[in-house]
C-alpha cells in the first residue's frame, strides 16, 4: 500500500492492521514532524513500514529506489490536516494571527508572504481567481496592493482583515465560509504547487499500480476533484481503469456532525484493469 499523504499515520494504521508480515506500507509526506508521529503510531504493525520524506509527485522514482515493483493500493488524502491548520509554523489559519508562510514543505523557497509582497496586482488577481475561484479577485488584489504600500502584509490576521475590508458587505451572504477562505486556498495551492503535484501523481499511478490495483483520492475542493475526475475518465477511455465510484462518495450528515472539516470531502476510486503499453 502507498499512502501518498501519510500525515500522522491514521489511514496507514487502519490499512496496515490488515496486512501480515509480508505486507508493505510506504508513506509519503513533506511534513517531517507529522512523519515522526506516524512512525510512532505505526511501529506496532506487523507489516513493513517505509517512510519517505518526499512529495507524492515523486511516487514512481521513490518506489523504484525502494525496489518496489508495483502497488496494490494508492491512497491520497489531499489538502492540509487539522494539526497543520492550527500550527503557527505553517501560517495557514485566518482565524488566528500567525506568520504568513503556508509552506508545508520547508524546503520550498517562496512563502505566501513573498507572493503578497512581490506579485503585481494583475498577477495576484489571476492567482486568486484561478486557484481560489473567487469572482471578487480583482477587488481583493487591489486592496492587497494598496494595503502593502502602507505596511507589509506578513501575518495571516492582517491578510484576512484586508480581504474582509475588500469584500465589505459583498462578503456577507455569499456562502457559509469565511470571506478570506478562497484567497487563503489560492495562496496555499500556489505556494505548495499542489495542483501540479496532483497531476504528477495521477499521471504516474497507472505505471505504479499492479493490474487489479486501486487508487483512491479524497479531495476537498472542486479544482482537485476535477483533476481526479477527468484523469479517471481518460484512463477509462484508454481501457486502463475501471471507475469504481460512478459518483464521488461524500460524507453523511452524521459524519459531518462529528467532523465538520470533512463536509466538502469527495472520494473517488478506480481500479487498474490493463497493464497499458
Amino acid at each position: 500500500m502507498v499512502d501518498a499523504t501519510i500525515g500522522q499515520g491514521g489511514h496507514s494504521y487502519l490499512f496496515g492492521r490488515a496486512l501480515g508480515p509480508q505486507g508493505v506500507v510506504i508513506g509519503f509526506d513533506v511534513d517531517e514532524k507529522a512523519m515522526e508521529k506516524a512512525e510512532e503510531r505505526l511501529k506496532t504493525l506487523k507489516c513493513r513500514v517505509i517512510l519517505v520524506h518526499s512529495n507524492f509527485s515523486q511516487i514512481a522514482d521513490e518506489l523504484n529506489n525502494q525496489g518496489i515493483k508495483g502497488a496494490d493500493f494508492i491512497l491520497a488524502d489531499l489538502g492540509v490536516s487539522s494539526p497543520q491548520l492550527g500550527a503557527s509554523e505553517f501560517g495557514l489559519s485566518f482565524l488566528e494571527d500567525m506568520p504568513l508562510d503556508m509552506r508545508i514543505d520547508k524546503r520550498i523557497q517562496r512563502s505566501a508572504a513573498d507572493i503578497i509582497k512581490y506579485l503585481d496586482e494583475k498577477s495576484l488577481a489571476d492567482l486568486i481567481y484561478q486557484y481560489g475561484e473567487d469572482r471578487a479577485s480583482r477587488r481583493i488584489a487591489r486592496f492587497i496592493v494598496q494595503s502593502r504600500k502602507d505596511f507589509p502584509i506578513t501575518t495571516t490576521g492582517r491578510l484576512a482583515n484586508v480581504v474582509c475590508r475588500a469584500l465589505g458587505n459583498r462578503g456577507k451572504g455569499r456562502s457559509r465560509i469565511h470571506p478570506a477562505t478562497r484567497t487563503f486556498q489560492a495562496l496555499r495551492i500556489a505556494v505548495n504547487d499542489e495542483l501540479e503535484n496532483l497531476k504528477a501523481l495521477l499521471d504516474s499511478a497507472p505505471e505504479v499500480l499492479k493490474r487489479g490495483g486501486r487508487i483512491a483520492v479524497i479531495s476537498f475542493h472542486s479544482l482537485e476533484d476535477r483533476l481526479v475526475k477527468y484523469n479517471f475518465r481518460k484512463n477509462k477511455e484508454e481501457n486502463v481503469y475501471e471507475i469504481i465510484t460512478k459518483k464521488p462518495l461524500i460524507p453523511t450528515r452524521q459524519e459531518i456532525s462529528e467532523n465538520r472539516r470533512c463536509r466538502s470531502a469527495k472520494l473517488r476510486i478506480a481500479r487498474k484493469i490493463s497493464e497499458g503499453d
